[in-house]
């Protein structure tokens, strides 16, 4: 039996625990070894950055989640501000950044399975890339996240809330007990608390994956329309979500510092080096003598990154809905099953997980990749809030943004800030990825527009106009700055570029966006189609 709406059977806990899932994942892994490997020591000042980078925007989701309580909610906000051609881009930078997360915690469960003899011919020595048994391995645990997704959302809550448990039991554990008798004050200044100064320190917060760790908290928000009281539920669980995961990162950096042995770094930081460092906490823990921990460190190295890509497989298919909905995808990614799953979206979910393990082998170059997408996603909410506040000042909302007007920009400049530090080596790639989106979404719209089909969305020109000038400044300003560009603009001055260029872009779409009439018309035609199963 099929059905068009979803289950509304998701509680506060399960919310929030969706959110911590996915923020706990394979970056309390690997993130403090790269984070202090690119920063040094003042790596501390990293994750500190991207934590108030994450709460700007998790703040401005806060809002935009309780006033619509809708699927795929990321993938929505821009489409109901700027309608079809702004919404399909969104839309698309939402899509591919969870679609490709499942991929990434599937190498990071392979390489930490590395420790073990019988996994040990998963991936090449050299370079880490799967070899055709490790590429099987990787097929198989992408079917078995699909799987469970199959079973329904109430089951898929309960066993993400149970691993959640494990996965932030584990990190906070590894903290206390290696911190008890391993902490070395002058690790911080042994070669200088920052290294590589102010660039080593912001290129850590892109490249070495201290953003995509903090990432996730939107996952609260893709599962609105199966909230069993969103309005209430929403803010408590993005905003507790990024709470948690901000302050378990921040202590195991400064842990993993504090407790590596000197020899380890006695030639530098760039060259960090002690047995196991493949798998830099297990490594860690053996090293100094915690064997039993070590064994509960690889044995989370696969149920802590396994969790995470359980749940942004469960966001792909429902960011596919919601853009389904509106009218950027085929009408099957809204059907559902008698458990209602949106079953076609996960079928989708799992062939694009598999193909992301052949352009990008190893957890590195994905990490890379993915943060600049994701922070490109998470870019629209803060024009949509800007627009919201400006045409929709009386529409309800649960939670309301204090000094919104302020944040909401500031969010926005942050957002773009973190896309440049990924390096132009990252964003022409992206750029390629998003040419592809506007083949297939636009293709399809052109399609369904040209058939005069009833879900044909409205591809408002005039209130995006503002989008290929902002896609391509942004690109043309990395690739002649200094983080992996021609360098010709100094360092400090490319920042002062890019906000300087991010508040004429934001101020400029707020002005050009769909009038209230449209964005209150798209809201409803789209809230009449959302019809919840039970």
């Amino acid at each position: 039996m099929e059905r068009d709406g979803l289950r509304r059977d998701v509680g506060l806990i399960g919310l929030m625990w969706a959110s911590v899932g996915s923020i706990i994942g394979s970056g309390w892994l690997y993130g403090a070894e790269k984070a202090v490997v690119a920063a040094g020591p003042a790596a501390i000042l990293s994750w500190l950055i991207g934590a108030v980078a994450i709460v700007l925007l998790a703040l401005v989701h806060a809002e935009l989640g309780g006033m619509f309580p809708v699927a795929g909610g990321t993938a929505r906000y821009p489409h109901y501000a700027f309608g079809g051609l702004a919404g399909m881009s969104f839309g698309w930078f939402s899509w591919l950044q969870a679609a490709t997360v499942a991929p990434i915690e599937v190498e990071a469960m392979i390489g930490y399975a590395g420790h073990w003899h019988w996994a040990q011919g998963f991936q090449h020595a050299k370079d880490g890339t799967l070899t055709a048994s490790g590429f099987v391995v990787a097929v198989v645990l992408m079917a078995v996240f699909v799987v469970i997704n199959f079973l329904g959302v109430r089951l898929l809550a309960h066993t993400n809330s149970a691993a959640t448990w494990w996965k932030v039991a584990v990190p906070l554990a590894a903290i206390f007990i290696i911190a008890a008798g391993n902490f070395h004050p002058g690790n911080f200044t042994e070669h200088g608390f920052a290294p590589f100064g102010a660039h080593g320190v912001l290129s850590a917060v892109s490249s070495s994956g201290i953003i995509f760790a903090l990432l996730g908290f939107e996952q609260a928000i893709q599962l609105a329309g199966e909230s069993r009281d969103p309005a209430r539920d929403l803010p408590r669980a993005t905003i507790g979500s990024v709470a948690i995961g901000a302050v378990v990162y921040l202590l195991l950096q400064v842990v993993f510092i504090a407790a590596l042995p000197p020899a380890s770094f006695a030639h530098g930081w760039t060259k960090l080096d002690y047995p196991g460092i493949s798998g830099p906490w297990a490594g860690l823990a053996t090293l100094l003598g915690l064997g039993w921990l070590s064994v509960v460190l690889y044995l989370d190295a696969v149920i802590s990154p396994g969790g995470t890509g359980l749940i942004y497989t469960t966001a792909t298919s429902r960011i596919s809905y919601g853009l389904a909905r509106n009218g950027y995808a085929p009408k099957i990614f809204t059907r559902t099953d008698a458990r209602g799953v949106p079953w076609f979206g996960l079928i989708v979910s799992f062939v694009t997980g598999v193909v992301c393990f052949l352009p990008f082998p190893s957890w590195q170059q994905l990490v890379s990749f993915i943060t600049s997408a994701s922070v490109l996603m998470y870019a629209g909410a803060p024009l949509a809030y800007g627009v919201f506040a400006d045409r929709l000042p009386h529409r309800g909302r649960p939670y309301r943004l204090p000094g919104g007007k302020v944040v909401s920009p500031l969010s926005f400049v942050v957002a773009n800030l973190i896309i440049y530090w990924s390096t132009w080596d990252t964003l022409w790639r992206l750029g390629v990825a998003i040419v592809l989106g506007y083949v297939l979404l636009g293709g399809y719209a052109w399609y369904a527009t040209r058939k005069g089909l009833p879900d044909a969305p409205r591809l408002d020109w005039r209130a995006a106009q503002w989008l290929p000038v902002y896609l391509v400044g942004m690109g043309v300003i990395s690739w002649q700055g200094g983080f992996g560009g021609q360098g010709h603009i100094g360092m400090w001055w490319d920042m002062a570029v890019i906000a300087v260029f991010s508040l004429a872009v934001y101020y400029w779409a707020r002005a050009s966006a769909s009038r209230a009439e449209e964005i209150e018309r798209s809201i409803e035609e789209l809230a009449v189609t959302e019809v919840p199963a039970h």
